[in-house]
């Protein structure tokens, strides 16, 4: 469809009156089987973004500044009930150990959460620009063809 086309369609479509919606092929129309009841299929808001990427670094370091304390704490506690003879503190260093192995896995979670978001944005940034600069030429060799008639 030539831009004309579609600029035609949409004024055709706004002046219906009706909640008639423009759509690319393959988008289901409103309230079709699309999961979304019509609302835009991308909608990426950078600020809500680079909070959540924030929270999941903050969380992260979080992480790391408690658990480094919480894991002395008990490796020390653990010792101590060894030294005494307990058995319980072998086990307590054993828990201690399984501690650690989750306490990184959830920093290194936090941190590809922080890191996708941040890549996200950027890449959303890239398609926006190229979008923008696809729809400017089409829209400037749409202005030429219809002056060269």
């Amino acid at each position: 469809m030539a831009f004309e086309e579609w600029e035609q369609a949409k004024a055709n479509a706004a002046a219906a009156g009706d909640d008639t919606r423009m759509q690319l092929a393959g988008r289901p129309a409103a309230g079709g089987s699309g999961g979304n009841g019509g609302a835009s299929d991308l909608v990426v808001h950078d600020d809500e973004l680079g909070k959540l990427g924030n929270m999941a670094y903050d969380l992260r370091h979080q992480l790391g500044v408690d658990g480094k304390h919480a894991r002395h704490a008990s490796y020390e506690a653990a010792g101590s009930l060894a030294d005494d003879g307990f058995d319980m503190g072998t086990a307590l260093s054993e828990a201690c150990d399984s501690w650690d192995t989750k306490l990184k896995t959830l920093g290194d979670a936090c941190g590809q959460i922080s890191n996708h978001l941040d890549y996200s944005r950027g890449a959303h940034a890239k398609d926006e620009d190229r979008i923008t600069s696809q729809m400017s030429s089409i829209a400037k060799l749409d202005e030429y063809l219809k002056y060269d008639k």
